[in-house]
């Protein structure tokens, strides 16, 4: 497969899931308790790293989708100028201008050749992106863009899946080994999160706390959460 067709072949995946599948739904209380976990530990980072003024935060969204993730972002206390995101689906670059103000910068179309000029921002973010990528060699164009947009003393903010889904031939899971290969200058720190989703819906429905109890055990996690550091130079 060359590079620009794994974008085309993107969209083909996308399409043949559902438009509104109710498992993803923050109604959902599995869905919405992993939502929670990754904030807590999303914002648990940047005050270790940034403090609590994120204010002056410049941070691109890659693979923005609807745009929750950037709304956290503005939770957080970032601004909305300082916030950019880049999304190849139409109906999702919509549906992210829809709830985001219009001071946070949108861009439709494919992040590796629109990600902006190098060295732009304190953090790059991404969020299961690569695992519906399935070429390596588009992996590796799309690390490195985003790697040259990061200012040196930023970091890429990861979050992907780490193991393959049996049930989902449209996903493949980053291991760790993959992201140091994609980010080799990289000063990666990392932890797992996430209940795999089918023990987390089952335990969800008897009660929150055996999905707290069975989230302890990282083996359970099918996810990587990963700051990964570019050195000042």
């Amino acid at each position: 497969m060359t590079l620009p067709d794994e974008a085309g072949a993107v969209r083909e995946r996308y399409a043949r899931r559902a438009a509104s599948d109710p498992r993803y739904s923050l109604l959902d209380p599995a869905a919405l308790m992993a939502q929670q976990e990754r904030q807590r530990a999303i914002a648990n980072w940047l005050r270790e790293r940034h403090g609590f003024d994120l204010s002056a935060i410049a941070l691109l969204d890659v693979g923005c989708g609807g745009g929750g993730l950037l709304l956290d972002m503005l939770r957080f206390g970032m601004r909305p100028e300082n916030l950019c995101g880049i999304e190849l689906l139409a109906e999702r670059h919509a549906q992210a201008r829809a709830v985001l103000p219009a001071g946070v910068r949108l861009s439709l179309g494919e992040a590796s050749e629109a990600i902006g000029p190098l060295g732009s921002f304190d953090i790059v973010l991404q969020s299961t992106v690569f695992s519906s990528l399935l070429d390596p060699a588009f992996q590796q164009r799309l690390a490195a863009a985003m790697w040259a947009a990061v200012r040196p003393g930023g970091a890429v903010l990861w979050y992907d899946l780490r193991v393959d889904n049996p049930r989902n031939p449209d996903v493949r899971g980053v291991p760790l080994r993959r992201v140091r290969e994609l980010f080799p200058a990289g000063r990666i720190a990392s932890r797992r999160l996430t209940l795999a989703p089918p023990i987390a819906r089952a335990a969800a429905r008897v009660h929150p706390a055996l999905y707290t109890l069975l989230n302890a055990l990282p083996l359970l996690r099918t996810h990587v959460l990963a700051w990964i550091a570019k050195p000042i130079q």
